[in-house]
């Protein structure tokens, strides 16, 4: 068993990760006594319903994107995709029709020889060809598309559909917050869509293209006006391209503002102490600490977090001059790691709201702590979310526990070069009397040492 990438886990089994790591960081006292349930003690609120709070606020308001909680934020993102697709299939549609009328009528004409309004053949009869254009049928679109029915995957073969199943998706709007881990058939078993905000997206992707040598990059002043532009066209929900010509300090100005505006601040203000106390911690046990935390998150959180943390070691990676293939000097933008930490650290790490009082007042200690706690993430992002053997392993004893018919479809995903289960079906089509058969499959196979160790743990509770 590798290491894998933290957004290659299903729902449930991030569900499970965040369980995990909230009682693994009680036992390090880095946070304090409460839960990740929905259902705690009257009158208390739960970790998991303060992070969704936000979401539940200010649906109607009329901001695409700026000053408004992340998840809505893609949402919008969503629907606005889901309106270009449409669009953009309409007139695909219209122009292979036109394009089939045109083709019809050149035929016509061709075979006719009598001119666009005759429609008798040269022998006096008349053309076999039908007298409309052979307009392409449903299954035809399908075809042009790439598209599969719904009915057609029952046809398919068992591998087949298991294929099918393992690469579907759980797009956000399926994940609903009244959905709790434990209940059955709630969670999806398969991974969540990449969740990461347009604007963010577009703003990296533009400075890394164009924008790595730029000295003082995010530093340096931008327009104003130009990017007020900017922000008014993205709150507006069109569809805004970033090219050569768009100035990197106009575009950087932007996405830190859009960080800084965010209401729920991309790591939740409730973890902002726990995130603060890792950087008086050293070597490796503060490196655990901030992956536990860093496990906590939502994933829209969690995924626009790594991004970030990625395009910024890009930025650090250009801080220096180099030279190039031809031997010419490269100048480098001078943004070392410390640097953007300072820069990004107080849009990041929010104790308070935006507009608040004292919201941008931070004593020496706090302001010290973020930089340091920053620098850590962008240093140490590729590792930190990266979720190791041992925790796989305990996601699996855990769901277990809580939801035992699911492990076999976990287990088959995790390990498609085992031997042909005992057991086939669906996900949900799993029970624990099919334990024995797929334990013992794995036991004769080349799996890991970490595998073998879980078999035996689920053999001892199926009493095998």
């Amino acid at each position: 068993m590798q290491p894998v990438a933290l957004q290659s886990l299903s729902e449930l089994e991030r569900a499970s990760l965040q369980e995990l790591a909230l009682y693994r960081l009680q036992e390090k006292l880095l946070v304090g006594d409460f839960s990740l349930d929905r259902d705690g003690p009257k009158g208390s609120k739960s970790i998991r319903q303060k992070l969704e709070s936000f979401s539940k606020e200010r649906k109607d308001c009329s901001p695409h994107t700026f000053g408004i909680p992340l998840s809505q934020v893609i949402a919008n993102d969503r629907t606005h995709r889901q309106l270009q697709e449409a669009v953009g299939k309409s007139r695909r549609l219209c122009l292979e029709v036109e394009a089939t009328v045109t083709r019809f009528r050149a035929q016509r004409q061709k075979k006719s020889g009598m001119g666009p309004s005759c429609v008798r053949a040269p022998d006096g009869g008349f053309p076999e060809e039908p007298l409309s254009p052979a307009l392409p049928d449903k299954s035809f679109w399908s075809q042009r598309r790439g598209a599969m029915s719904v009915d057609s995957i029952a046809d398919l073969s068992d591998n087949v559909s298991k294929l099918l199943e393992a690469l579907q998706l759980s797009h956000p709007h399926e994940l609903d917050p009244r959905r709790v881990l434990g209940k059955k058939k709630m969670l999806s078993l398969n991974p969540i869509t990449w969740q990461v905000p347009r604007i963010v997206e577009r703003c990296c992707t533009h400075i890394e293209t164009h924008g790595l040598q730029t000295v003082g990059i995010f530093r340096v002043g931008s327009s104003k006006k130009r990017v007020q532009q900017l922000r008014e066209e993205f709150d507006q929900g069109l569809d805004v391209f970033l090219d050569e010509h768009q100035s990197v300090h106009d575009v950087a100005a932007l996405l830190k503002e859009f960080l800084r505006d965010m209401p729920d601040s991309l790591i939740p203000r409730e973890l902002y102490g726990a995130f603060l106390s890792t950087a008086t911690m050293e070597g490796p046990a503060q490196l655990d600490a901030l992956q536990l935390l860093l496990f906590l998150l939502p994933p829209c959180h969690s995924d626009t977090l790594h991004r970030l943390l990625r395009f910024l070691g890009e930025v650090a990676r250009h801080a220096e001059h180099s030279w190039d293939a031809d031997g010419q000097e490269v100048p480098g933008n001078k943004m070392t790691v410390s640097n953007l930490a300072t820069v990004f650290g107080p849009n990041i790490l929010q104790k308070e709201k935006p507009g608040e009082k004292d919201a941008g007042a931070l004593n020496f200690e706090d302001s010290a702590a973020i930089i340091l706690v920053l620098q850590r993430l962008i240093e140490h992002h590729q590792a930190l979310f990266l979720v190791s053997p041992e925790m796989q392993c305990d996601i699996l004893r855990r769901l277990f526990q809580t939801d035992p018919d699911v492990i076999d479809y976990l287990l088959r995903r995790k390990f498609p070069a085992v031997p042909q289960l005992e057991h086939e079906g669906s996900a949900e089509g799993h029970s624990p009397s099919a334990l024995p058969g797929w334990t013992r499959s794995l036991e004769s196979s080349s799996v890991s040492s970490e595998l073998y160790s879980n078999v035996s743990f689920l053999n001892l509770h199926v009493g095998i």
